[in-house]
């Protein structure tokens, strides 16, 4: 009983905390990285405060995709990291809600008639159909249950498996070198550039939206990692010392962003196809192995 409201207790911590620090962290480090001081960790908590004071301006030719739109981002993110944190449901149900984020997204870039609404949501689009099968593969083997041995072969794939995973999600978090997040020229950008008729309680809805996606993610290779390596054997402790990683190792793959990010460029959208197409069946190949193993 008391491990149980410990976990809970642990639970409700990385639920309320990590969204909030995530970023600011990765902001810091890039910034470090490039030689610069870097806004403070809380400045994204800050922004969005400002954004939701903040009164929208409509264009006038967007229509009620405008108005669904960032509150159907925040709650298809919101179920995204509760999900994950939680695991009320099983994880099969992450790339719906991921789904469900990209439609709000999309259809409100869309819905302003653009043409750097049609340019990102094109992008976007082009992005998902190659990481979304990458992300099942990775939930299919979360679900699996299995095990990697602590052998060293185990542990190499186990490791290929893991740097595979966190490439999918760079790719459905818009990060180099699938999209380039610290530029702000518009033909360069895929996120940015669907938010550009953005402002207000809309720009900081679909801020905080972004910002739940992205710990989530995070949280989930966490989860993968800890949950299929034979670190503790004891089955309480195993769930316990999982929910309490899953903090810190947020935090850690943030700074790892961070550096990825001040050192890395973005690549043209013709290497993107080839690229997820053979992260998508070495990733095919090291799950056959692991599960064979």
């Amino acid at each position: 009983m008391n491990l149980q409201i410990e976990m809970n207790l642990i639970q409700c911590l990385v639920f309320i905390i990590a969204p909030f620090y995530a970023s600011g962290i990765l902001r810091k480090v890039r910034a470090r990285v490039q030689g610069r001081k870097g806004p403070p960790i809380l400045q994204p908590f800050y922004d969005m405060v400002k954004f939701f004071k903040k009164t929208p301006k409509d264009n006038p030719n967007s229509g009620p995709f405008a108005e669904i739109s960032p509150a159907l981002a925040v709650y298809s993110s919101l179920f995204l990291w509760s999900i994950v944190t939680f695991e009320w449901v099983p994880f099969l149900l992450i790339p719906f809600f991921l789904a469900l984020y990209r439609f709000s997204l999309v259809s409100f870039a869309m819905e302003t008639a653009t043409s750097f609404g049609g340019l990102g949501s094109s992008r976007e689009i082009l992005l998902s159909v190659m990481a979304e099968p990458t992300i099942i593969l990775m939930i299919l083997v979360a679900q699996s249950h299995i095990e990697i041995s602590l052998t060293p072969v185990g542990a190499l794939v186990g490791i290929l498996f893991l740097i595979l995973s966190f490439i999918a999600i760079l790719a459905e978090l818009n990060k180099p070198p699938f999209d380039d997040p610290r530029t702000h020229l518009e033909l360069t950008m895929v996120h940015e550039a669907m938010l550009l008729e953005s402002s207000g309680k809309s720009l900081g809805a679909f801020e905080l939206a972004y910002q739940l996606k992205y710990v989530s993610l995070l949280g989930f290779i966490i989860k993968l990692a800890v949950e299929h390596s034979k670190i503790i054997y004891n089955t309480d402790l195993t769930l316990l010392f999982r929910e309490a990683v899953v903090l810190p190792g947020i935090l850690v793959l943030s700074i790892i962003m961070g550096l990825w990010e001040g050192i890395s460029v973005r690549r043209k959208w013709s290497w993107v196809p080839e690229f997820m197409g053979l992260a998508f069946l070495s990733i095919l190949i090291l799950g056959t192995l692991v599960k064979l193993s």
